[in-house]
Order: structure tokens, then sequence, then C-alpha cells
């Protein structure tokens, strides 16, 4: 097992949080202070990619900004020991859109099959064109099934998804259960970014006891309670993304990420 995807798929650690972060909503500079302002609040991982108007150019200056400030951060914790943020440790990985937006400055990449779409490209097709980008660059594949539940938002229309409805609990065992048969790493419900709710606790609860794998939820995920109700149903990660677009001012930002975080510790 890679480091990667052993650390994504560690339990023991109970939930952690991840940010999102779209390279097609902000420079490469703002994306960096967002996602140490996340790393400071708690966040355990920072995710690089969007659902659409992303590429090998904005995604790989993203990613490079965003290590380039974790190494400068790290550098200065190690000067001063008064110094009290730590980012060494909290990976960077690709949640790509297709296989247009890859970066070889990653330390992993979801590697997902979008399991409900209508569409064979998010079946299968991007997968195959970006293999051999990932295999050459030696990014760290992590396997996930990837279902787009109701709302769904942008995600689901891009991604062209035959929505699970939030009362479809058999349908969305099924789906854990094929994932986890098909040798999936992970398990994501999402839905979709900007959602005005999230996924479902109920949809989630179903996931978590028809299969042993990690389950990531993300989607209008927006304050502690929303946190600490997909986490008490039982997800391994929670995501947030749209949220962090919305505070230019880091420590704001911060401070936001720390409440919400809190709601699942």
């Amino acid at each position: 097992m890679g480091v990667i995807r052993e650390y994504m798929c560690d339990r023991s650690s109970g939930t952690r949080h991840a940010i999102v972060i779209d390279p097609a909503d902000q420079t490469p500079e703002v994306a960096a202070n967002r996602a140490l302002a996340a790393v400071n609040a708690g966040s355990r991982m920072i995710l690089v990619g969007g659902s659409s108007d992303t590429d090998m150019d904005n995604v790989h200056a993203t990613i490079v900004a965003i290590k380039e400030a974790q190494e400068l951060v790290t550098w200065a914790a190690s000067q001063d020991s008064e110094v009290e943020e730590d980012t060494e440790g909290v990976p960077v990985v690709l949640f790509p859109q297709g296989a247009a937006a890859l970066s070889p400055a990653a330390d992993g990449i979801t590697f997902m099959m979008l399991m409900n779409s209508t569409d064979q490209r998010f079946l299968i097709g991007e997968q195959v064109k970006g293999a051999p980008f990932v295999k050459k660059a030696g990014i760290e594949p992590v396997p996930m099934g990837y279902l787009i539940c109701e709302p769904g938002g942008k995600a689901g229309k891009v991604g062209k998804a035959d929505l699970i409805a939030s009362h479809q609990t058999e349908r969305v065992e099924a789906y854990a259960m094929t994932a986890e048969f098909l040798g999936f790493a992970l398990v994501y419900l999402e839905a979709g970014s900007g959602a005005g709710s999230p996924v479902n606790p109920e949809l989630i609860k179903a996931a978590r006891r028809s299969c042993d794998l990690p389950i990531i939820v993300g989607g209008g995920i927006r304050d502690p309670h929303s946190a600490r109700a997909a986490s008490e149903a039982g997800a391994d990660w929670i995501i947030t993304g749209n949220i962090t677009e919305e505070y230019d001012d880091a420590s704001e930002l911060q401070a936001v990420l720390s409440d919400l975080i809190s709601g699942i510790l």
C-alpha cells in the first residue's frame, strides 16, 4: 500500500477534514494562503481540482504554490521554536475533473470512477486518457468510487449523473458494496459543490454498514452541525470547498474552518 493511500485510508484517527481548492476560481497565491489557513485550522488534506475550467497549467501552478508555501512555513518553524504552525505531512492530492487537469507535483491522485454517471467518459474514458500521465509522473493513485447524490449541483450536471435520491439507501448500499468488490480504496458521497443541503446522513449510514471502505462526504457542509451529522453517520473524511472561497482574509477563514472542524472532533 502506498503512503498516500495508507494515509487516506487510515481510520484510526477518527473523522478528518480536508479542503478542495479549485484552481479556476483563485490565483495560485490566494490558493496557497487559503490552504495554509485550512491546515492551521485543522484540515488534514488538501485536494486540488474542480468540476470544470481547470487545466494542466492552473492545476500545476496551484499545487506548486501550495507546496512551496508549506515548505516555507515548515522551514520557518524549524528555525523558531515559538512558531506553532505545522504543515509537514499534510498531502496535496489531485481531485481532477478529467485527464486534462493533472500535475506531476501532486503527492497523489484520487483515481476515481463516477459510478452513477450515464456517460462512459466519466465511467472509464477519462481514466484511460489520464493513466499514462499518472504512471509516467509517478503520482500515487488512490482508486475511488465517486457517487453524486441529490441535489448534485454542477458536478452532477457536468458528470451527467443519475443522482442518488436522499431516500435511496438500498441503492447507495449496492454502490458501496460494488466499490469494495471492485477493489476501490475509498467511497465518496458528493452532494455537489455549493449544494444547498448536504448528503442525507441516512445515505452515509447505509454506505457505512454495507462496506468496510473509508467514506468521504462532501458538498453542502458549511457549519459544525452538518459536519457532526456526517461524522456521526459514519464519514471518515469531511470535505469543504466553496466556503474557503468566501474569505479573502486568511485569519477569518482559519477561524471559520476551526469552528466547523470543531464539530467533528
